[in-house]
């Protein structure tokens, strides 16, 4: 799979990684499962695994399951809540789970951000975190989310985008570019809305010689194709659909044809 540098932020990330909203925050019972998804995004090198508080026990079952190996992954994780007790809580937690380093640590929507900001900056410091980021999943959040780009205390932003949610091209996506903040793609599949209805294999056939067989890999590709992108992180609970979406890693890319087909494709 294409590696990426995430923008000025020292890190290289695969072009596809792994979000873990809604499918690892399992019990005991389920967490087997859960690592044999992570072993196969580790073989086919989406070694990405982003993951937050917000998410239940998701990042402590992917820090089980990634334990001796923690070297191989790189892990994206946030702090969010609007104590500040809390929020150091959260990172002590984090850091044992992810054995001592964070290597994005973001700030969850953005919430007390300027605190912290300040605390993540401070791990980065003892050099316990390598980058620091922010995300937001609402477009009502974008002028706050330019303006915390604009002060040049983070490197990395997380913001969703697919083929029908694009308020991010018009300030976001320009603004990263120009100030050499890299771009994790959250919600590539619209939180499944893109995914109930495939196009027909007839529908997909343009796309073959960009080695797209799926729909999935028709989204991902679509996002990836665009150079502000570095990487998108979708979430799947069913084995084999990591392997898939890795699959959608990899040049060539769509040009402005391909692009406009896939736009086209998913209107609902």
């Amino acid at each position: 799979m294409e590696q990426r540098a995430l923008g000025s932020s020292g890190l290289t990330v695969p072009a596809v990684g792994v979000g873990s909203w809604k499918t690892f925050d399992v019990g005991r019972r389920r967490a087997s499962d859960a690592c044999r998804r992570v072993d196969e995004a580790l073989e086919c090198g989406a070694n990405l695994f982003d993951s937050s508080p917000m998410y239940g026990r998701a990042e402590e079952v992917i820090g089980g399951c990634l334990a001796a190996r923690r070297d191989r992954a790189l892990v994206a994780t946030k702090v969010w809540t609007g104590d500040d007790r809390e929020a150091e809580r959260q990172a002590a937690r984090a850091l044992g789970w992810f054995g001592g380093r964070i290597d994005l640590y973001q700030v969850h929507n953005l919430v007390a951000w300027p605190a912290r900001l300040a605390l993540l900056e401070r791990l980065r410091n003892e050099g316990r975190v390598a980058a620091i980021g922010v995300t937001h999943w609402s477009r009502s959040a974008i002028a706050e989310l330019t303006a915390v780009m604009r002060t040049g205390r983070v490197t990395a932003v997380q913001v969703p985008y697919n083929p029908r949610e694009r308020a991010v091209e018009r300030e976001v996506l320009p603004l990263a570019a120009e100030l050499g903040i890299g771009v994790v793609v959250m919600r590539p599949f619209g939180e499944g809305s893109l995914t109930r209805r495939p196009p027909s294999e007839a529908d997909l056939a343009p796309l073959a010689p960009f080695g797209v067989r799926t729909w999935a890999q028709a989204l991902l590709k679509w996002i990836l194709s665009d150079p502000r992108c570095q990487t998108a992180i979708p979430a799947t609970s069913r084995l084999g659909r990591t392997r898939e979406n890795a699959a959608a890693g990899d040049p060539p890319w769509f040009g402005p044809e391909e692009r406009e087909l896939v736009a086209r494709l998913a209107v609902p």
